[in-house]
C-alpha cells in the first residue's frame, strides 16, 4: 500500500486553514487589553491560511476514495506536529518565548493537552498569549482531526480512517451510524460543557476572561491557566467544587455523557469503567483526605475538598492545582506518583493509561490463575457482560510494555542531561501521560524551565505519543509500514 502524498496533503491544508481562524479568536482580547500582541495573531493567521489554501488548492482534485488507513496514521501523526510548528507563529512574533525549544515545548504542551510549561511568570504574558494557549489545549482535547472529520465530507476527503487512527485501541462505540455525525455530536457536546463551565465560574464571581482560559483548559482536560497559582489563585470553595465535577465529567467517556444528556442514565451505572472510575477516585480521595487531617492538620470539609480536586485532576490529566501535594508526606507524594499512570475513561479527553486497561488486565490477571488450574477450559475476559475478543487483551498487554519501555527510554535519555533519576521518571510519565505536573522539582509549584533542550525535546515527543496512544506515532518508524501491500 502506497502512501498517497496528495490527499496527505489536502487534509494537513485543511487542517491549517481551521488553525488558521481559531488563531483570530484571541484578537478581541488582544484589543480589548491593548497589550500590543494583535498583530502576532493576525500575521499568524494569515500564514496559516496561505499555506493551508495552498495545499487545498494544489490537491483539490483528491476524494474520498483516495484515503487509506495508512494515510490516517501519517496525517494524525503529521497533523499535531504541523499544528505545533504553525500554532508556535504567536510566540515567535510576540517575542513572549525566547529559544525555539521553549516555545515548541509549549505549543506541543498545549495541543496535547499536557499542561507542563516552561513559563516562570504566567501573569506576565500578554492576555491575548494566554487565550491563545489555553486555546491550543481546547482545540487538542477532543482532537482537531475528529473537528475534520465532521467537515471533510463536504470537501471531498472521508473520515473513518482519521476518527480511527485518532482512537486507537478499543473500537469507538459510536453515536450514529456515520463517523461525520458521531464527530458532530461529540463537538455539540463538548462546546456545551464548556460554555456551561464558563457561565457557572463568572457567576462565582471569576472575571470572564479567567473563567473562558480556565474553562478551555478544564474542559480539554489540559490544565493551562492564566495564573501562577493555578486555581488556587482564586481561593474559592465555589470555585473549586465546580472545576473538580467538570474535571471528573471530562474524564468519562463521552459517548456516555451523550446518553446521559438523554436521559438514559442507567448507561452510567451498567458501564463497569464508570463504576471503577468513580469509585476508585472516591477511595483515594478519601485516603488523601484522611492523611491531610491527621497529618497535615486540615478540618475535613477543607481537607476532602483539597484532596478531591488534586485527586481528580491527576486522574484526569488535567494538572491543576490548589495545592502543592510535594510538600506533603512522602506517602501522599507517592499517590500522587502512582496516579500519573491511571489515566480517565477511553473516550474521553483524558490522557493516560486509561481506567479500561487497567480493568482489563487486571480481570486477564486474574483469570490466569483460573486458567493454570483448568488449561483446557475457554475462559474470556468480560466487559459489561459481554466477551472481549483476545486480540483486544493482546494489544492492552503490548500498548502496556511500550509504556513503559518509552518511560525506561525517555527516563536513560533525560539522564544524559545529568537530571536526577527521580526527577526524569516523574518527567517522563507526566508527558507520557499527558497530565502537566510531577513529583520532585516538577511538582505543581515548579516547572520546566531549567531543563536542557535536549530533555525539552525529549518530553515534546513523549507528550505527542502519549497524546496519540503510543502505537499511532511509533507504527510509522516501523519498517513494514513502509512496505507496499
Amino acid at each position: 500500500m502506497r502512501v498517497n502524498l496528495p490527499v496527505i496533503g489536502k487534509t494537513l491544508g485543511i487542517l491549517l486553514t481551521i488553525n488558521g481562524a481559531f488563531l483570530l479568536l484571541p484578537l478581541p482580547f488582544s484589543f480589548h487589553f491593548d497589550e500590543g500582541d494583535y498583530s502576532s495573531f493576525i500575521y499568524s493567521s494569515l500564514i496559516n491560511l496561505f499555506v493551508g489554501g495552498l495545499l487545498i488548492l494544489l490537491t483539490r482534485k483528491q476524494s474520498s476514495k483516495d484515503l487509506k488507513r495508512k494515510d490516517g496514521f501519517i496525517i494524525v501523526t503529521l497533523g499535531w506536529i504541523t499544528l505545533t510548528l504553525f500554532g508556535s507563529l504567536p510566540y515567535v512574533f510576540s517575542g513572549t518565548i525566547s529559544d525555539f525549544s521553549n516555545i515548541f515545548f509549549e505549543t506541543m504542551s498545549g495541543y496535547t493537552t499536557t499542561g507542563a510549561t516552561i513559563l516562570t511568570d504566567i501573569e506576565a504574558l500578554p492576555k491575548g498569549i494566554l487565550f491563545w494557549r489555553n486555546l491550543t489545549q481546547w482545540i487538542g482535547g477532543m482532537g482537531i482531526i475528529v473537528l475534520v472529520v465532521a467537515i471533510l465530507p463536504f470537501l471531498g476527503i472521508g473520515g473513518m480512517q482519521l476518527f480511527v487512527a485518532e482512537a486507537p485501541g478499543l473500537t469507538p462505540e459510536k453515536l450514529q451510524p456515520r463517523i461525520r455525525e458521531t464527530a458532530r455530536r461529540l463537538w455539540y457536546i463538548y462546546f456545551g460543557l464548556t460554555i456551561s463551565l464558563i457561565l457557572l465560574l463568572v457567576l462565582g464571581g471569576m472575571p470572564f476572561y479567567d473563567a473562558t482560559c480556565n474553562a478551555l483548559s478544564t474542559v480539554s482536560s489540559g490544565g493551562f491557566s492564566p495564573m501562577n497559582a493555578s486555581i488556587g489563585h482564586y481561593n474559592s470553595a465555589y470555585i473549586e467544587y465546580v472545576v473538580t465535577f467538570f474535571m471528573f465529567l471530562a474524564g468519562v467517556n463521552f459517548t456516555m455523557i451523550y446518553f446521559g444528556l438523554k436521559g438514559n442514565f442507567s448507561r452510567f451505572w451498567a458501564n463497569e469503567e464508570f463504576r471503577v472510575y468513580l469509585f476508585f477516585t472516591i477511595i483515594v480521595a478519601l485516603i488523601v483526605t484522611a492523611f491531610l487531617i491527621i497529618q497535615e492538620g486540615f478540618a475535613f470539609e477543607q481537607g476532602f475538598r483539597i484532596a478531591l480536586f488534586q485527586v481528580v485532576s491527576i486522574i484526569t490529566t488535567t494538572g491543576f492545582a490548589t495545592s502543592d501535594f510535594t510538600l506533603w508526606s512522602h506517602f501522599l507524594t507517592m499517590i500522587f506518583f502512582f496516579l500519573l499512570f491511571v489515566g480517565g475513561s477511553a473516550g474521553s479527553t483524558a490522557g493516560g493509561i486509561k481506567i479500561v486497561r487497567h480493568l482489563l488486565l487486571g480481570k486477564n490477571t486474574i483469570l490466569e490463575f483460573k486458567r493454570q488450574l483448568h488449561p483446557s477450559a475457554i475462559i474470556p475476559v468480560r466487559l459489561n457482560g459481554k466477551s472481549v475478543p483476545r486480540e483486544v487483551i493482546q494489544n492492552i498487554l503490548a500498548f502496556i510494555i511500550i509504556y513503559f519501555s518509552a518511560l525506561g527510554i525517555g527516563t536513560i535519555l533525560l539522564s544524559f542531561d545529568d537530571i536526577e533519576i527521580g526527577t526524569a521518571i516523574s518527567a517522563i510519565a507526566t508527558a507520557l501521560g499527558n497530565v502537566g505536573p510531577g513529583v520532585d522539582e516538577l511538582g505543581p509549584a515548579g516547572n520546566f524551565s531549567k531543563l536542557l533542550p535536549f530533555s525539552k525535546w525529549v518530553l515534546s515527543f513523549c507528550m505527542l505519543i502519549g497524546r496519540l496512544e503510543l502505537i499511532t506515532v511509533l507504527i510509522i518508524f516501523t519498517p513494514y509500514f513502509w512496505k507496499r501491500s
